[in-house]
């Protein structure tokens, strides 16, 4: 018998990360993986021990040695929890340089970025053309993108550490993340059942009593269903299971997650008309948030413009793996009314 691929998952517990945590689960080699999971929650940690059979360590993202430990153990390790903890990351890498040290393995690390690496600063004014669409195939226009890009001082690190060949790095890249899981995890209370981006407008819509948009909502941003963003991230891992060749890593290890893309004012449109069918407004026409609605409904001014911006990408790296996102822009706007529904009744 060969020995079993060992796995450590950080994110188990949240809304992506539970998703692909899901896929591990059922995935058709699951006999052959020996997953290690970080949770905060003990109650959470024993139903993932007893019942779905993971190893579980308690711990946070402040137990640095704990992770190099967890990282150093294991041959690949999924990030799904934190993309702009520099010390988080940097305790994984020291344990996977550590175990290529000891062992001469060259371990795996999928790492969750997020296409906010390539936004602009729009707020709303306009929509960005064409020329700003950053292609996950173009190494230069990913070469180019500016160090104090969000998110993108940790992918340097990890960049770095797949430059010096310690590791094999793969970057996961979604867009806006949509759509309620509905897989085993959510079913037994373990993970987050929602993103960022989307509930934020609903629940800055639902105290304003009527959508919300920053600017004129002009600017556009792709979007991934939570689903399909899972299978990216096995579609990726199986890859690098079965013909890592294929699979591009470091620069060439950029894979965005899109199928279509919204305007701002699009999505603020189908919160309103959700609004309007629900009986909590009685227009469903967006209008723009004032300097103060910002800095109620959002944790600071600068993070509310994120809500403004142009985000533009293609996933054609991921795609010629054989990625086929089933979900569409159609799909998005479907999804909003179920959850305004559901913060209503929070």
């Amino acid at each position: 018998m060969s020995a079993k691929t060992t796995i450590f998952l950080t994110g188990a517990t949240g809304y992506v990360g539970g998703t692909v945590l899901a896929r591990l689960l059922n995935h058709p080699e699951r006999k052959n993986f020996d997953i290690t999971v970080l949770v905060r929650d003990e109650a959470k940690a024993k139903i993932l021990s007893t019942k779905f059979g993971l190893n579980t360590v308690i711990g946070t993202h402040q137990d640095l040695d704990k992770i190099a430990s967890l990282a150093e153990a294991a041959h690949i390790v999924f990030n799904i929890s934190n993309a702009d903890d520099e010390q988080f990351t940097g305790a994984i890498l020291k344990g996977l340089k550590n175990r290529n040290t000891k062992t001469g393995d060259v371990p795996i690390l999928i790492h969750t970025t997020g296409s906010a690496i390539v936004m602009d600063d729009a707020r709303g004014a306009y929509a960005a053309g064409p020329e700003t669409i950053f292609d996950d195939l173009d190494v230069e226009k990913a070469k180019a993108i500016p160090p104090t890009a969000l998110h993108h001082s940790v992918d340097l690190l990890i960049l770095d550490a797949d430059t010096q060949g310690y590791i094999r790095g793969y970057l996961v890249n979604p867009s806006t993340i949509y759509g309620a899981p509905t897989h085993e995890l959510v079913a037994a209370g373990i993970t987050n059942t929602h993103s960022i981006q989307i509930p934020v407008l609903i629940q800055a819509a639902l105290a304003r009593k009527r959508a919300g948009m920053v600017g004129a909502g002009k600017a556009i941003w792709p979007a991934i269903h939570v689903d399909d963003t899972a299978e990216l991230f096995i579609t990726l891992f199986d890859t690098i299971l079965k013909k890592p060749e294929a699979a591009g890593h470091g620069w060439e290890g950029f894979y965005n997650g899109e199928n279509g893309e919204y305007t701002w004012y699009q999505l603020a449109k189908a919160i309103g008309q959700a609004l309007v069918e629900l009986g909590v407004a009685s227009d469903p026409e967006p209008t723009t948030f004032t300097h103060e609605e910002l800095l109620k409904y959002f944790p600071t001014l600068e993070f509310a413009y994120v809500w403004g911006t142009n985000c533009r990408v293609r996933a054609s790296r991921a795609r010629a793996l054989g990625w086929k996102p089933k979900y569409t822009t159609e799909d998005l706007f479907k999804s909003v009314k179920p959850e305004v529904e559901t913060f209503l009744r929070k």
